[in-house]
């Protein structure tokens, strides 16, 4: 194309940002970049009896932590401001009332009990589709049926009106979406859509059109629930004069539930245990809280990177990709047109990758934090040596402190199965040699240090160390397997090694 890409990012602020909102601000994201375009945020806030207090903030909070970078918009500004559509309504009017002028929309007086009675009518007759279209359209109370100066007075006494779409009656409107391929729409199935409501905002159908137009939008890039309205945007553009320089559509899959029959909800997440929301929400309201994709512990690179391949494929073997990557990677051609079923296990896959890779210094707060919550003294310095011990275990920071539990807590109890096994005259005769080495022992406690000198004690007293390290395991932790146990001593330290010597020769003997 020869204008630069410009994509949008449109939420309305009813509520916390859904997980699937989040995947198609990432996707506007990846090929905006991609393309060497820009990406804008805009707030579709024309319902004002769904508008939800702090929605907004939570929208904006929500992108900047998983590292989607706003260029024009909301919370950054620019040319096309302001980028609240219920700041904007005299262009939407402005718009409307042009397309009335032109005849290519009316005006309708219907109250909502006519309205009620002409749906039920045509429920009663069978009729193919209970709506307000070019047909029945002639037998309701607008401009197209009253005459000219009762319309005048009408609006001149302040009736309640609105401004509807005025569908043609035979014609076929077609698209060519990026990821779908044509879709042929014929209009008598489009009704006379609201464009304008009767208190003076429009709705989505008129707003995101005029939007999209004055902001240069190149791509609208959404979710597969407003496929079926998008022939009805083809016939706005056409009818405002503005189809050659239309956007070009693409409309992404849905996120299905984990059993991969039907659309994800809270409801599902609910019941399996997972989250929906990229950040815990406190509903302003009720005061219910829902828990949030950061709040259980996901860095926003996993998540990241867990969204981009829900529904999308870059065509290779490659799993994990930082950002870049994926821009690098990223394209329409390889999004797929069924729905993406959302594995919660996959997820907690890539972030136990992202843990993994973290520096352990960028973990170890958490870790210090929950020792000292707990009532373990644990200076900064400890935290990051369990850290580096314990990361490879663990899909999420916090569950690090509940895999330490071996170094936090002497044993009480020792795994019957393990001392049965493994606990006989040799694990006695290498523990109490490698006690007594301790005592006397002068030199660095370091996991290097450990493992040479008891290495050198097992050897001067005939005993092979394959054969009693799962009893020195026990003796030291309580069970029989674990992280490795000369760093496992190395953290809690020669003192408290000692202690727990002492107490397993007592106990276990």
């Amino acid at each position: 194309m020869s204008n630069p890409v410009r994509v949008r990012f449109a939420p309305s602020p009813t509520g916390p940002l859904h997980i699937g909102g989040v995947r198609t601000a990432l996707y506007n994201y990846l090929f905006a970049r991609k393309m060497g375009g820009k990406m804008l945020l805009r707030i579709e806030d024309t319902d004002q009896n769904r508008f939800v207090p702090g929605a907004e903030d939570y929208i904006i909070e929500a992108l900047k932590w998983v590292g989607i970078q706003i260029d024009e918009g909301q919370s950054v500004g620019g040319p096309n401001a302001p980028y609240r559509q219920s700041e904007r309504k005299e262009m939407y009017q402005k718009e409307a009332f042009r397309l009335v002028d032109e005849g290519k929309a009316y005006y309708a007086f219907d109250t909502p009990e006519e309205l009620d009675a002409m749906r039920q009518r045509l429920e009663e007759a069978n009729a193919p589709a209970a709506q307000y279209n070019a047909i029945t359209r002639l037998q309701m109370k607008n401009s197209l049926t009253l005459p000219a100066d009762e319309v005048k007075a009408r609006i001149d006494a302040g009736d309640p009106y609105v401004i509807r779409l005025k569908t043609p009656r035979k014609e076929e409107v077609r698209l060519n979406d990026l990821i779908r391929g044509w879709v042929n729409v014929h209009s008598s199935a489009i009704d006379d859509k609201v464009l304008l409501k009767s208190d003076g905002l429009p709705t989505y159908h008129l707003a995101n059109v005029v939007d999209d137009h004055l902001m240069g939008i190149t791509h609208v890039i959404r979710g597969e629930e407003w496929l079926p309205s998008a022939p009805l945007h083809v016939l706005l553009y056409r009818y405002l004069g503005w189809e050659s320089t239309m956007p070009q559509f693409a409309h992404l899959p849905l996120l299905l539930k984990p059993e991969g029959n039907g659309k994800l909800s809270k409801r599902d997440a609910d019941l399996g245990g997972f989250p929906v929301f990229p950040l815990q929400w406190t509903d302003p309201f009720t005061g219910t809280v829902a828990r949030g994709f950061r709040e259980d512990g996901y860095l926003p690179q996993a998540l990241v990177n867990f969204l981009a391949f829900l529904g999308w494929n870059p065509g290779t073997e490659q799993e994990l990709f930082t950002m870049d990557e994926l821009i690098e990677a990223f394209s329409i051609e390889n999004i797929h047109k069924g729905g993406a079923r959302f594995d919660v296990e996959k997820a907690k896959w890539f972030n136990h990758q992202y843990i993994r890779q973290q520096p352990d210094a960028n973990l170890a707060p958490v870790v210090q934090q929950a020792a000292e919550g707990a009532g373990f003294p644990c200076t900064l310095e400890k935290a990051t040596k369990i850290t580096a011990l314990l990361k490879e275990r663990v899909n999420f920071a916090h569950e690090i402190f509940p895999e330490a539990r071996t170094i936090f807590y002497s044993p009480d109890s020792y795994d019957e199965t393990v001392r049965a096994a493994k606990w006989n005259a040799d694990a006695i005769a290498a523990a109490t040699a490698f006690r007594q080495a301790l005592e006397t022992y002068e030199g660095e406690f370091v996991a290097d240090a450990i493992k040479h000198l008891l290495s050198e004690t097992l050897q001067q007293a005939g005993i092979k160390q394959g054969k009693v390290m799962q009893a020195m395991r026990l003796a030291l932790t309580g069970t029989g397997a674990g992280p490795d146990l000369m760093l496992t001593m190395e953290i809690i330290g020669r003192e408290e090694t000692l202690i727990r010597l002492n107490r397993a020769l007592e106990r276990l003997n």
